[in-house]
Parts: C-alpha cells; structure tokens; sequence
C-alpha cells in the first residue's frame, strides 16, 4: 500500500512539469520554478513545520508529566519531613528517660532484687515492653531519615528534569515558529495565479491517490459499522468542523492534527497518546481493508500526520496551518498505514456518508 502513493504523486508530479509559472517581475529574475515543484517545496515545509509540532507536543506531554512527578515528590517530601520530626521527638523523650534512670538503679537491677515473683514477672513484662518501644522509636528515627534523604534526591533530579524538559519546549517552540515563517514566506512570494495552480495540482494528486485506492479495492467494505466508542470519537471530530488549524492546540477552539484525535478518543472514553507519532507506535495497527469509523489513518514516513476515518474513503482532519478542520479523501497525504485506538466490537452504524 504505501508504494502505491508515491508512484502517483511522481507520475503527477512529472505530468505537472511543463507547466511553467511566470517569475515574478524584478531587477534579476529567478530561474522560473514549476507548479510541480512550488508544490513540492511548500509541502516539505508544511511537513517539516508539523514534525516540528508533533515533537514540540511530545515533549510537552512529558513536562505534563514531569510538573506532576514534581509535586508528588514535594508533597512525599513534606509528610517524610513531619514523620521525622515525630520520630526526632520520640528519640528526644527516650533519650530525657534513659537520663533520668541513669541516676538510679535501672529496671534490670530493680527486677532482680524484687521479692515478689510475681511482681518480677509484672516488672519483667513491662521493661520487654519498653525495650521493644525504645528499639522501634530508633527504627522509625533511622527510616525517616533514610526516606527524608532518598525523598529529597529525587525531588531535586525531577525539578531538574522538568526545568530541562522546559529548555527543550522553547527551543521546539522557536523551531515550529522559524519553519512556519518559511511557509509564510513562500506563501507571500507566491501571486494569486500561482496559489491557485498549487492548489488545484494538489487536489488533481489527492484525487488521483484516492481513485487507486478505490480501484484497487484496498478499502475494503467502506461501509463497516463503527464500534460505540469509535462512533461517539467521530460526532465529537465532526462536531470540531470549520474550527481553525493551530499547532500545539487540542481544543476547545483550535486544534492540531493529533490535538483533534487525541481529544476525540478521550471523549468517547478511550485515552490515547497525544502525538501522532505515540498514536502509530502504541496503538494497535490493521490493515486499510479492515477500517472502520473511529480508527486512525497516519501520514508520511514518519507518522507526522493523522487523521480519523469516517467510513466511505473519507477523513476527518486538521490539516495544517492556515486552514480548518475538514472532512478530506482519505488519500490527502501520502499514507502511513492505520491504528485502532478500542477493541474488535462493532456496533454502529458509519457516519453518514460525505461527498
């Protein structure tokens, strides 16, 4: 399958090369550039910018994480520091009490000058006791300091693990920022003419993809029901239609590709890993002919995109910067392969068919 895609974008991509575009008017024009190769340029920068994204989203999620590790260890550390301070009081009462028999005879010489068997007995018990007491206030004192210490060192590595994990955000930030300046750019140098020819050779592309993968019956039954929590997963993605691309974003207003799927899935009840790359690598993966609205179809090498199937072919989807939400033929990009975030169970009927 994934041979498939390839072999179309270069036959379309060779088709589209003599179609010159005019370079714009300037003092020393530029080699004139195709609208094959505009494209090509401006998707590697779309896809450079969202690998960009998904590794700033990963590494986000292990802040997340990390903030919290941080304030469960200081709360750890808290108790751990009241616990020895009730053992250190406990020591200083068993310390004033050994003071205070040091003056006169100990309980061991009182026992054995007692006349009373009984009393001896009474007197015995009473001196195991304390003993056993004395010998636990050392215990607890010596384990609270051992907890209080070892509590502490991994307090410290985690707030340095966090402030670590913060350095690399801002960089990741500031790497997603300079790659979509790129696109920007491109963008802007483009004339009206040339966005529309860009356009519609991607659209002539996707169309192309989509046919071979009808054709060739790699679908399957377009029609399989979804599971229940496969169909709840797809009338909250739907329910997102029209809001705006944002990276990084997971709702409620703007979304990123993996922000809408992630999102979605915890809706229906089913948390799954934030990233797309996480979605490819833990979620388990079926073949394209055993799709079913719900699941995940992952794009590009790199499982750099994602998108939820709806039944019939098609993707619901935040495609990148710039645009929105959208319901998209499920050959858009160049496919990965597919995950399922549930379990084997159908139960409802697909969405209702998008044209």
């Amino acid at each position: 399958m994934s041979g498939v895609l390839p072999r179309l974008v270069c036959t379309t991509v060779l088709a589209a090369q003599a179609v010159l575009v005019p370079a714009p008017a300037a003092a020393a024009p530029e080699p004139q550039r195709s609208v094959a190769q505009l494209l090509t340029d401006l998707q590697q920068l779309y896809r450079k910018s969202e690998s960009a994204t998904e590794a700033y989203n990963a590494t986000t999620e292990k802040l997340k994480r990390q903030r919290a590790e941080v304030t469960r260890l200081d709360g750890e550390l808290a108790r751990a520091r009241l616990s020895l301070q009730d053992s250190r009081t406990d020591a200083g009462r068993l310390a004033r009490q050994q003071y205070q028999n040091s003056s006169g005879l100990s309980p061991y010489v009182r026992l054995l000058l007692a006349r009373d068997p009984q009393y001896a007995l009474d007197e015995g018990h009473v001196i195991g006791r304390l003993a056993r007491e004395r010998s636990e206030t050392v215990r607890r004192l010596t384990g609270a300091e051992h907890k209080r210490n070892a509590l502490a060192r991994a307090a410290r590595e985690a707030l340095d693990t966090r402030l670590s994990l913060a350095d690399k955000q801002q960089k990741q930030r500031d790497d997603v920022r300079a790659k979509l300046a790129g696109v920007e750019r491109l963008l802007a140098s483009l004339t009206p003419a040339q966005l529309s020819a860009v356009a519609r050779l991607e659209q002539q592309m996707a169309a192309a993809a989509q046919q071979q993968l009808v054709t060739s019956g790699a679908l399957g039954d377009t029609a399989r029901p979804a599971s229940a929590g496969g169909a709840r997963a797809v009338r909250y993605a739907l329910d997102q239609l029209g809001k705006p691309y944002e990276w990084g974003a997971a709702g409620p207003e703007t979304y990123d590709c993996s922000g809408l799927t992630s999102v979605a899935w915890a809706h229906a009840g089913t948390p799954i890993p934030r990233t797309s790359q996480e979605q490819w690598a833990r979620l388990r993966r079926i073949p394209l002919s055993k799709l079913r609205p719900g699941d995940l179809v992952l794009y590009f090498p790199e499982a750099t995109h994602v998108a939820m199937y709806l039944g019939y072919g098609k993707v619901v989807q935040a495609p990148r910067t710039g645009e929105r939400v959208r319901v998209s033929p499920l050959a858009s990009y160049p496919v990965l392969g597919a995950v399922r975030p549930d379990g084997d169970s159908p139960g409802q009927a697909p969405a209702t068919e998008v044209r």
